[in-house]
């Protein structure tokens, strides 16, 4: 036997959710930048994050269901590790996500939500990750949020965040400075 015919080939499944935590990093990494995903929407972003060892909490009862099906403990939104929100419904709820502290920055969620690219609120973008700054549209996203977020995501301390627009993200690390133009 070879040492070819040891090594694993990886189903249709791992595949499918090791290009989505690609695409994941690499939106973090270039905050502002569009990466794709494999397939649209959340589901597959909560495939490629949540495991057993996962604390989720989920406003859309489809997809809660889902991310249950993963084995991942759902939990009150102040106790998450990862937040699928609606930002319309989950916007008034946007204080009780876990935002970490300065020695305890790892403590902070990630927020996970739907948003739709290149039109509406125009925001600049600065911080890593960007050369100089970058500017970016996004629509379905209140403009309170934002707001709130500059208050919540006081660096070390925050929360990251992905906004999903099909089979495109974009990410933005709590590092980010963000201004609503």
């Amino acid at each position: 036997m070879s040492l070819l015919a040891a090594v694993p080939v990886p189903d249709a499944f791992e595949t499918r959710t090791n290009a989505t935590f690609e695409a994941l990093m690499w939106a973090l990494a270039r905050p502002g930048s569009v990466q794709t995903l494999p397939t649209p929407g959340m589901a597959g972003v909560a495939e490629a994050l949540v495991d057993r060892e996962c604390r989720v909490f989920c406003d859309d009862p489809a997809l809660a269901d889902r991310i249950a099906s993963l084995g991942a403990a759902r939990v009150a939104l102040p106790l998450a590790d990862h937040c699928f929100l609606g930002l319309d419904s989950g916007l008034i709820r946007l204080t009780e996500v876990a935002a970490g502290s300065a020695l305890y920055p790892d403590e902070g969620a990630t927020v996970v939500a739907e948003a739709r690219f290149g039109a509406g609120q125009r925001l600049r973008l600065t911080g890593p990750g960007i050369e100089t700054f970058a500017e970016i549209a996004l629509d379905g996203i209140s403009p309170i949020f934002w707001a709130l977020r500059t208050t919540l995501c006081r660096y070390p301390a925050g929360f990251d965040l992905f906004l999903i627009d099909g089979v495109r993200v974009i990410g933005l690390p709590r590092s980010t400075t963000i201004e609503v133009l």
